[in-house]
Parts: C-alpha cells; sequence; structure tokens
C-alpha cells in the first residue's frame, strides 16, 4: 500500500544518522572519516544514495531529497545520513511540523492548524496525534538534555497541556544548546535541534525517546 504523502516512504529498519544541510561539507566529513557510527563508533564511509523524495516547505516550497547513504568500516551497518531539515517517514520539513506543534500547544485545533499552513486536516491530525501519545518522554529527554547542556538553564513552567509541555521542554533544549555551541546553533531553529537530536526520530511510533545524536552534528 502506498504512504499518504503526509508521510516519506522511508525503510523503518535502515537507521538514520543526522547531519547538518550543507551537502558539501556532508561529503567532506565522510572523506576524513568525522562522522561516527552511532552503534559502534566506528567510521563511516559514502555508500551509494537512499531513496529520493519531494520535502514539503513553508507555503508552496518544495525540493528533491536524494539523502546520502553511509556503511561503517567498523561493524558493516548502512545509515541514511538525513538533514537536520527532516524527519524520518515525513514528507514535510521539521520547521512546519515544529511551527504546526507550537499552535497545537497554544491550543489551535488542528483543522484551523491546517488551514493555516495548507495542509490536510488528517495529515496535521497526524502529528499532533502522534506527539500528543509521545509528549511526556519527549518532556522528560529534552528537559534532561537541557540540563546536560547548560548548568543553569531556563527550565520552562507548566504550560497548561502535555503538548505544551513538550513544546517548551525542547524549546528550553534548543536555547540550551545555544549557550553550549554558541553562534554554532545560533541559527539552527529549536525544531532542527529536535530532529538532530533525535536522529530525525521526534514523530517515531516507540513510546520511549532515546536522545542520541547530542555531538553537535550540524
Amino acid at each position: 500500500m502506498a504512504e499518504p504523502f503526509g508521510r516519506a516512504n522511508w525503510r523503518a529498519e535502515t537507521p538514520v544518522v543526522t547531519v547538518g544541510n550543507d551537502r558539501a561539507d556532508v561529503e567532506r566529513r565522510l572523506s576524513a572519516g568525522l562522522l561516527p557510527c552511532p552503534g559502534c563508533g566506528g567510521r563511516l564511509v559514502g555508500w551509494g544514495y537512499g531513496r529520493s523524495r519531494t520535502v514539503r516547505g513553508d507555503g508552496e516550497i518544495r525540493w528533491r531529497l536524494r539523502p546520502r547513504r553511509a556503511r561503517c568500516s567498523g561493524c558493516g551497518r548502512t545509515h541514511i545520513l538525513l538533514p537536520v531539515t527532516c524527519l524520518v517517514r515525513r514528507a514535510d520539513a521539521v520547521a512546519v511540523i515544529g511551527a504546526a506543534l507550537m499552535l497545537a500547544a497554544a491550543g489551535w485545533g488542528h483543522r484551523r492548524v491546517a488551514a493555516a499552513f495548507g495542509r490536510s486536516a488528517s495529515t496535521v491530525r497526524g502529528w499532533i496525534r502522534r506527539f500528543s501519545a509521545r509528549a511526556g518522554p519527549l518532556r522528560s529527554a529534552f528537559t534532561a538534555l537541557a540540563c546536560d547542556l547548560d548548568p543553569d538553564p531556563r527550565l520552562p513552567a507548566p504550560a497548561g497541556s502535555v503538548v505544551a509541555d513538550a513544546v517548551a521542554a525542547i524549546v528550553a533544549a534548543a536555547a540550551a544548546a545555544v549557550v553550549r555551541w554558541g553562534r554554532v546553533v545560533f541559527t539552527v531553529s529549536p525544531w532542527q535541534v529536535a530532529a538532530a537530536v533525535s536522529s530525525g526520530a521526534l514523530l517515531a511510533p516507540e513510546s520511549t525517546v532515546e536522545l542520541i545524536n547530542t555531538t553537535r552534528p550540524w
């Protein structure tokens, strides 16, 4: 069965490593052996490309993405190198999904959010439902990340709903990342930070949350 347009047709069993948006820099890091395998820590090397897909940005913006594939020289596993602008199995850019979730946190219903972004109501409802189902673990994980990155983080007060609490925790973790790494991540949005540290799995189906990619992957 074909995937709905709200999701991208990724193979879920392929491990993902998030990388920056500069393709030339990604190639340079691959060639120099600077991208570690998240499984064994071995050196990743180029190994072709993944399946091409269309990514939907703000408004009518669209672009084609053919992500780089890499193979670990140690354990031999292959990985998709996913830019921090994207999430696994989602056809919309993380900035669009994140902005929609922020409106949902502010109390907007999914139909109103969908109209604001020109997306189908069912697609936006899917984002909000998945995020809501993971909101508790997401809040805990990103609050812990903020504390790890900043010795004196600005932790958010209760925001009134599980979705709002999780969104606030992601924003707080992104602010802590700026404190930790400064200008390197100053222009990276909170949602790109969330995509990076979750290896693109922010809206994955698992109920647990594991932030494994926290070594400044952008």
